[in-house]
């Protein structure tokens, strides 16, 4: 997509959430709607999401629909599983990358190709739901996996716009501490989000846009030096952190950041919902660390493509599944979803009037990386080289971690 296309998206017409990763906060249970024969399963991992897909239940007469909603990590591991049987997720969603890899082999999706539905979005943004030329699934959000910003806290801190490198990173964060409040809020206990950092640590850092993928293949290693870059800078990042970060849950990480006592929150927009919903009244914005030099910076931040909506192969309600997915693409019922949970969506002609997705409209025409966190095809090499960030955190020494890391990779991939 080209700056004019994506400037049309934000103004006009559009949908746009380009970045997601993203894996939101895990959630909690399904809806208390009775299980029931001509019940449509809707299987996702958004429990933060529920309220607002309630409401387009409530609005929807075509078939009874219940939402059976797991953590993001435990979806991550356990949905493919559940999915295969049928009974679960007669109408589903996948993370970008592996999780929708893995469903792809398995012969879950069913084939969506040349449905009218597919014609309802933005061509550019739904490719992650593409493969071999058939569209299996279609992205359903654009989110920015690049932390956010407490805007009243910055400009408390004098900076009237973002740092443009790695020392000008540094020294916001100094700004901030001396106001005593933390100034990087990070969830280093939780794996599904901790995670979200690296896209933006990496991608300046990186020697190549698929530098991540290829450890998977054995062409890069973590022991390289961009890699061992990254860790150090992580290990400059840890006074900044609040205390005990390696243990912190998301939703713990989200409260301090929500309370104001935290200038960043090293998550994503996808977060913004839980934020004004824990009360939050302040400026919310988008902020990256620059980790190079400013005239070495490829991007201003990262951007995913996620929450794949499809349709379950393995499903007796295919006809009732495909109708329902049909009826999230509507781009009323989308704008629905979009204002009602502060997340863009990749649907053509959704108008936005919520004011969080307003301010955050001009990073649609920043220069932004599709999020390298989700190149990974193997969950356990991913997770290892995820999990060295989190040692460095806690204090080993990058090369340590790196080498720790590398032999846990060399064994699985």
């Amino acid at each position: 997509m080209n700056r004019r296309d994506l400037l049309r998206l934000a103004t006009g017409a559009g949908a746009a959430s380009l970045l997601a990763a993203c894996a939101g906060p895990g959630g909690s249970s399904s809806s208390d709607s009775a299980k029931s024969d001509d019940t449509l399963s809707f299987a996702h991992w958004r429990a933060e999401d529920k309220e607002v897909f309630e409401k387009i239940i409530a609005g929807y007469s075509a078939a009874k629909v219940r939402q059976d909603i797991s953590p993001s990590n435990d979806y991550q591991s356990t949905a493919l599983q559940k999915l295969r049987g049928g009974s679960v997720g007669d109408a589903f969603t996948a993370f970008r990358g592996a999780q929708f890899l893995d469903i792809a082999k398995a012969g879950v999706w069913a084939d969506l190709t040349g449905q009218a539905l597919v014609q309802k979005y933005e061509p550019a943004l739904i490719t992650a739901g593409a493969q071999d030329g058939k569209q299996l699934g279609v992205p359903y959000q654009l989110v920015f996996n690049t932390p956010l910003a407490n805007t009243d806290l910055i400009s408390k801190a004098g900076f009237g716009e973002a740092p443009k490198d790695w020392d000008g990173f540094l020294s916001l964060l100094d700004k901030l501490k001396s106001q005593g409040v933390t100034p990087f809020a990070w969830p280093g206990g939780d794996a599904a989000n901790a995670g979200q950092l690296l896209n933006v640590m990496v991608v300046n850092n990186a020697p190549t846009d698929d530098a991540l993928g290829k450890i998977e293949t054995g062409e890069n290693k973590v022991t390289d030096d961009w890699f061992l870059t990254v860790l150090k800078q992580y290990q400059q990042l840890v006074p900044y952190f609040q205390t005990g970060a390696t243990g912190t849950s998301s939703d713990a990480a989200l409260a301090l950041f929500a309370q104001g006592k935290a200038g960043l929150l090293g998550t994503g927009s996808f977060q913004v919902a839980g934020v004004r919903k824990l009360g939050a009244t302040f400026g919310i914005d988008l902020l990256a660390p620059i980790t190079t030099t400013a005239d070495k910076a490829k991007y201003e931040g990262v951007f995913n493509a996620t929450f794949i909506l499809g349709v379950n192969a393995k499903s007796g309600k295919q006809d009732a599944a495909r109708a329902w997915i049909e009826h999230l693409s509507d781009p009323e019922v989308a704008g629905v979803y979009a204002n009602g949970t502060s997340q863009h969506v990749t649907v053509k002609g959704v108008e936005y009037t919520n004011a969080d997705l307003k301010a955050l409209a001009p990073w649609l025409t920043k220069k932004t990386a599709l999020a390298p966190r989700f190149q990974f095809s193997n969950l356990d090499v991913r997770g290892a080289v995820e999990n060295a960030t989190v040692q460095v955190a806690g204090g080993k020494s990058p090369e340590e971690a790196a080498e720790a890391a590398q032999k846990v990779i060399d064994q699985k991939k």
